[in-house]
């Protein structure tokens, strides 16, 4: 089980660049949905500092939709690996962009899923 990000829509220069091979970083992603034009913003960490691996997604005109959230997730988990979208509390809502959906994985790996006859 891992977090990887990919070299393909890695942004290299400007505020948002990292390096080849870093384990963070801004990338553009061409969405899964071939009528959709404008590729997907993804912002990445592998969470060495945060213990949270993390991956936001976003469009500037709509929500991501599911099939685009699995993209993200396969490209930076492994097939193995079970990411969660978060619903917090409302009071602890961080709301920077509307159109914004976020994946979440501890970096120990472990945290609670329900059965898998639930899912």
């Amino acid at each position: 089980m891992a977090f990887h990000c990919p070299e393909v829509g890695r942004v290299t220069t400007g505020p948002y660049a990292s390096s080849r091979g870093d384990p963070f970083g801004a990338f553009f992603i061409r969405s899964p949905d071939p009528r959709e034009r404008v590729p997907l913003k993804v912002i990445a960490d592998a969470g060495t500092e945060t213990g949270w691996q993390h991956a936001s997604v976003s469009l500037p005109h709509r929500c991501p939709t599911w099939a685009e959230m699995a993209r993200i997730k396969d490209l930076f988990w492994d097939d193995a690996d079970a990411v969660l979208q978060m619903h917090p509390p409302r009071a602890e809502y961080v709301d920077l962009h509307p159109y914004c959906l976020h994946l979440w994985r501890p970096v120990s790996g472990v945290f609670p899923r329900p059965p898998r006859l639930l899912v």
